[in-house]
């Protein structure tokens, strides 16, 4: 008997085990091979907009994903670094073999997790409560809590143009019988679709025409616990090449042996992440399409070509391949694939990622309609907080819009739902002012002491490390700016006026143009990097930040208003019939939830919120 069995070593299950076993709870972490936890079969890459900051966020919980990410990065870099704090972002280039196998080593060595090597055949239900697994051998496990992160194993197929096997990515087997037994028990499942391109000999490549990008040379981290001297030295650089109109030629003169057009496809692919040949026809206007050139890892000889998955015959995808700058005289280890497989409708879990149908039963990651490995280690580490939670008769833990990324995906996943695989972007976040790279120890660390995933040692340095930020931040409002000929020469190039002799450095960093970090070089004052940056946010975006706290704080009020959970919907006068549908349906927890929802309207939430108020509901 176990208090959590995870079904799925991917991301999501690693993330589940690690917090349900610190949690003090019994955990078994069920996957197939020991070798292939947290594999990377897509980009072998950690972070990118949004997602970035998602791994800052499992960090700042107590999460191991970005510590194992920083340890094992070929290249740093943070994207969009010319625009707001709200859309920077840090993404790793990862060394695929060495991520996978620091990730085992990380559960092997966590007490309370065990690991069991066999496929899970189907979850055993009795009275609409799951109660365990049954393996493919026919042995019952019980398990007080049980979580599903199958990611794309389930009744998947592999497909190349009319060619289809079923298979598992990179060849793994697939389980054919666990997503019936979720069907049995009530759930609604669908086909999803996501690919990959090939993989190619980096000694075949020619540089040359290709434009490099490098590392940044002084990295941000994901975790505030990597040093310089835990990463790797000389960073490995990637590069860019575009296709052609020779590219686009071949491709549309063979469209109608893609996988995607020859109807052997079902599921519905990621509208963010496109095979080339489905950005052929749905950007015919583009002349060409970024390729992005990645190592996989420094013990293999390939690499990676974003931006040209593929599901071509095999011929067709050398031709094509082999018209890109740089690409003339490759050769290819391996050719792109589509996979299809079986996910749920995440509209029919609870916040807090419990099966409505069925209690005591949690799902996370792509079986819940996502793409990416970094939404599946930010929704496994809330399944495992909230089965352990719900083992121990305590409330749920669920994350506002306003308080994390992670919040605002699982909150549009079980209140809008999603019909094909759900990417996180910086523009599903209405606040994403207060959720940045920079801030997300102050915003989460809190939570991830109280539920025991942080240690208290962690916990004193994280604080420690804010009450610094704010120390500084306050002391620069009473230092004034010196009046000397390199000041008055910094300020005369960015156009400010620089006559007050009370200016402060508070009030100068203010000014549009006028950067910290060039203020401090300028007073010879030697602090971290990271300091500087979270203190220059602070102070530049002050108003915008109040602004955006106060309209997080009507949200909040919203949040905290509940809805009962017996209430029939279908009884209640004025409201709209696609209101009283939808209701009924997603069943959701507050009033601010039921405000999100498609085909809930303003006038059905002021009909709602007058019902509660005279406790007619």
């Amino acid at each position: 008997m176990f208090d959590v069995i995870i079904v799925g070593g991917g991301h999501a299950g690693v993330e589940a085990a690690i917090a349900a076993a610190r949690m003090n709870q019994k955990t078994a972490l069920f996957t197939l091979n020991i070798d292939r936890i947290a594999s990377m079969p897509c980009n072998p890459s950690i972070g990118g907009p949004a997602k970035g900051i998602v791994v800052r966020e499992i960090e700042a919980l107590g999460g191991v994903m970005g510590k194992i990410a920083d340890k094992t990065a070929l290249q740093f870099r943070i994207l969009n670094s010319s625009k707001g704090p709200g859309v920077r972002s840090l993404r790793v280039q990862s060394d695929k073999l060495e991520y996978s196998k620091a990730m085992r080593d990380a559960v092997l060595n966590e007490p309370g997790v065990e690991i069991v090597q066999k496929m899970v055949k189907e979850i055993v239900v009795e009275n609409n409560k799951c109660i365990g697994i049954r393996t493919v051998e026919g042995e019952f496990i019980a398990s007080k809590s049980t979580v599903i992160t199958s990611g794309t194993y389930m009744s998947s197929k592999i497909l190349v143009s009319s060619s289809v096997t079923e298979s598992g990515p990179d060849g793994d087997p697939t389980t054919n019988t666990l997503s019936q037994s979720l069907r049995d028990a009530g759930l609604k499942t669908m086909r999803l679709k996501t690919g990959t391109p090939a993989r190619i000999y980096t000694e075949s490549i020619d540089f040359s025409k290709t434009t490099i990008q490098p590392g940044d040379e002084d990295p941000y981290y994901f975790s505030n616990t990597t040093s310089k001297k835990d990463v790797i030295q000389d960073q490995y650089p990637c590069y860019l090449t575009y296709t052609n109109e020779e590219t686009h030629r071949i491709i549309e003169m063979n469209i109608d042996k893609s996988s995607i057009y020859t109807g052997v496809i079902e599921g519905v692919g990621a509208r963010y992440c496109p095979s080339i040949e489905d950005k052929i026809v749905r950007f015919a206007d583009k002349k060409r399409h970024q390729v992005f050139l990645e190592p996989e890892s420094e013990h293999l000889n390939t690499t990676y070509a974003q931006g040209l998955s593929s599901s071509l015959p095999e011929d067709v995808q050398d031709r094509m391949i082999r018209t890109v700058p740089g690409l003339e005289n490759c050769e290819i280890q391996q050719y792109g694939y589509a996979i299809e497989y079986d996910a749920i409708d995440p509209i029919q879990l609870h916040p807090n990622l419990e099966v409505m149908a069925v209690e005591n039963l949690f799902t996370a990651g792509q079986i819940n309609g996502t793409s990416g490995y970094e939404e599946a280690a930010g929704q496994g580490i809330m399944a495992g907080i909230n089965a352990s939670l719900k083992n121990e008769g305590k409330d749920p833990f669920v994350l506002g819009r306003e308080e994390a990324y992670i919040g605002v995906m699982i909150d549009d996943l079980v209140t809008k739902g999603t019909q094909e695989p759900y990417r996180l972007l910086t523009s599903r976040a209405e606040y994403r002012l207060l959720l940045r790279h920079d801030n997300a120890y102050r915003r989460l660390s809190h939570y991830g002491h109280d539920l025991g995933l942080l240690s208290s040692n962690d916990y004193e340095i994280i604080s420690s490390d804010i009450d610094t930020i704010d120390n500084f931040v306050e002391s620069l409002k009473t230092v004034k700016v010196p009046h000397n000929p390199d000041t008055k020469a910094y300020f005369a190039s960015k156009n400010s006026p620089f006559e007050a002799h009370d200016l402060t450095i508070y009030d100068a960093v203010k000014r549009p143009g006028i950067l910290l970090d060039e203020i401090i070089k300028l007073l010879d004052l030697d602090l971290d990097p990271s300091l500087i940056f979270q203190a220059e946010v602070d102070i530049k975006y002050e108003g915008y930040i109040k602004k955006a706290v106060k309209e997080a704080e009507r949200l909040q009020a919203m949040d905290k208003i509940k809805l009962p959970k017996d209430i029939d919907y279908d009884t209640i006068q004025n409201l709209s019939i696609e209101g009283k549908q939808k209701l009924n349906l997603i069943r959701p927890l507050t009033i601010g939830q039921a405000s999100r929802m498609s085909g809930v309207n303003p006038a059905d939430i002021s009909v709602l919120a007058m019902n509660l108020r005279s406790n007619t509901i």
